[in-house]
């Protein structure tokens, strides 16, 4: 992706990473908001949830409308190669299934200065844990829709609203964790039917390649 040696090596991350970085810093930010009484469990239920909701909605807004850019000029499409293009060039590359740390660190660290600023830590603590939260089951989600394969019913069917996205409508399908926000937002697009191994990205090229040839 890159020519220079450390911005080749940032671009790369272990899908395990985020969990180990993310989950316990953010617990142990929740624990201490509860022990100092900077937050309290009753806030905490209704505000985490919300942050999830918070990261749902980024997600979405943030594939479909930053990822799927591509402006009109060369600067705009080189951002575009790097934020998203590579990804659907070279979509099983497993190391390139998570956000880098050199995107998550400075982004997390802007939401929550933004949040602590605003004060009102008994609601803005466990909202930001909520947001990170909820990126981190996306990110885990990503890497597990293309690197593994699916057991539930659950996870076929995102999986194969996902492949889509990628080689048959890249124009529809643009929720990865949460299915119910493309149905929500209009832009649900059909699953290739070959969903054999369920899904895998063999089959919806298979496809694809056949409703071509139709």
């Amino acid at each position: 992706m890159f020519e220079n040696a450390f911005m080749e090596a940032a671009s790369k991350l272990h899908p395990a990473v985020p969990v180990l970085l993310y989950v316990p810093l953010t617990v142990g930010l929740l624990g201490w908001g509860l022990y100092r009484g900077r937050t309290t469990v009753g806030m905490s239920v209704l505000f985490v949830p919300l942050g999830l909701l918070t990261w749902i909605l980024m997600e979405y807004c943030t594939h479909r409308f930053f990822f799927h850019w591509e402006g009109k000029g060369p600067l705009t499409r080189r951002v575009h190669e790097i934020a998203h293009g590579y990804h659907h060039k070279y979509p099983d590359d497993a190391q390139r299934l998570v956000m880098p740390l050199i995107v998550t660190v400075p982004l997390s660290s802007l939401i929550g200065g933004l949040l602590w600023w605003v004060g009102h830590p008994a609601q803005t603590l466990p909202y930001f844990v909520g947001i990170v939260w909820g990126y981190v089951a996306y990110d885990t989600l990503h890497w597990a829709t293309h690197h593994r394969t699916p057991r539930t019913a659950w996870g076929k069917a995102l999986r194969a609203h996902h492949m889509a996205h990628h080689f048959a409508t890249p124009d529809r399908n643009f929720a990865i964790s949460n299915r119910w926000m493309d149905t929500l937002m209009g832009s649900g697009g059909r699953a290739p039917r070959r969903s054999g191994k369920d899904a895998s990205g063999e089959d919806a090229r298979t496809q694809t390649r056949s409703d071509v040839k139709a």
